[in-house]
């Protein structure tokens, strides 16, 4: 996948989405919190029986809309790649009637009517589905997703800032489908994962943890409140940008005097103008020749789905990021 197929879109959205809307958790929200901050969730008592779910089941989404299932939702559309692959995961091939053009994994994402982008989709192309329900995810804004919901789609959204939240939301979608059986298997694995990278990086004193500093387009890096921060940090690394909040533009003095240990960047990602890799860019700015990252050829190239979708597969991004920070302690 290049980045001007789907990491420059989908990076700059979340970019611009920090910026203007701050991209919810799925994680408890204090109560005073306003309704379009409140997280994904089930409202009221337990809708399970013996891992199957007890339907009518009602939920509530990112945005604070409740969803009340009578029973498993039969036909899904997803517009998110990170939701696509998280209902993949679930077994849910039969299921799943439209994607978004940027959706390319599971390989059998490939037979799926293609619903437009992730920012802009099809409107017309989602209700020819006739969909049960919409899942969308942080590349969506909510002023999106209030335009479908005004044009009669039920569309479902989530907004995850930490892995705990990716994992709830895929445990979640397991209870919406009642396939919690394979929602657990899906998250067991994922905190397996999580579990042997901190155990790897756990000896680590404070000064022994290397800086670190991540470039996913170009200029632009990002800070606390975002997953790819917290990845940095459960690798045993510190986020030079860790900081400041959320995705904004760089600061190059600023990280020349960070002079950080190690350098990761998005591997697929190419400008669309110069045509350079974000590691030509960074290796050819003036004075960075400097830092320390770049004198010992200390510069890692990451797999953009693994690391920027918050599916399934982002522990699997979390491994591949503490490797490349700390390859005598981590492998793959």
């Amino acid at each position: 996948m290049n980045m001007n197929r789907y990491t420059s879109r989908w990076a700059m959205s979340i970019m611009i989405l920090s910026l203007t809307l701050l991209l919810a958790s799925c994680a408890p929200a204090p109560e005073s919190a306003p309704a379009a901050q409140q997280p994904a969730g089930t409202t009221g008592q337990s809708s399970t029986s013996a891992g199957q779910t007890a339907y009518p089941l009602t939920v509530q989404d990112a945005t604070g809309k409740s969803f009340t299932f009578e029973q498993a939702p039969q036909r899904i559309v997803s517009i998110s790649p990170a939701e696509t692959e998280a209902l993949f995961a679930l077994g849910l091939d039969q299921q799943i009637v439209g994607v978004s053009q940027y959706d390319d994994y599971p390989e059998q994402v490939k037979t799926k009517a293609r619903i437009g982008g992730i920012t802009e989709p099809n409107v017309e192309a989602i209700i020819a589905q006739n969909p049960d329900i919409v899942f969308t995810g942080i590349s969506s804004s909510e002023e999106l997703v209030q335009k479908l919901r005004t044009a009669g789609i039920n569309i479902f959204k989530t907004t995850p800032k930490t892995v705990n939240d990716v994992m709830s939301n895929i445990e979640l979608y397991g209870q919406i489908t009642n396939r919690q059986a394979e929602a657990k298997k899906v998250t067991d694995h994922m905190r397996e994962q999580m579990q042997m990278v901190k155990n790897a990086v756990a000896s680590l004193t404070p000064e022994k943890k290397k800086k670190v500093y991540i470039e996913f387009s170009p200029g632009w890096t990002v800070g606390k409140g975002e997953f790819m921060d917290e990845l940095i940090t459960l690798a045993g690394g510190i986020n030079i940008a860790g900081d400041t909040e959320g995705w904004h533009e760089i600061n190059e003095e600023n990280i020349v005097a960070a002079d950080p240990d190690v350098i990761l960047y998005s591997k697929e990602t190419v400008d669309t103008k110069t045509k350079q890799t974000l590691d030509q860019i960074i290796r050819a700015r003036s004075g960075w020749n400097k830092i320390k990252a770049i004198q010992n050829d200390q510069l890692f190239g990451l797999n953009d789905d693994l690391v920027s979708r918050p599916g399934p597969r982002v522990t699997d991004g979390l491994v591949e990021i503490a490797h490349a920070i700390y390859p005598e302690l981590v492998k793959k």
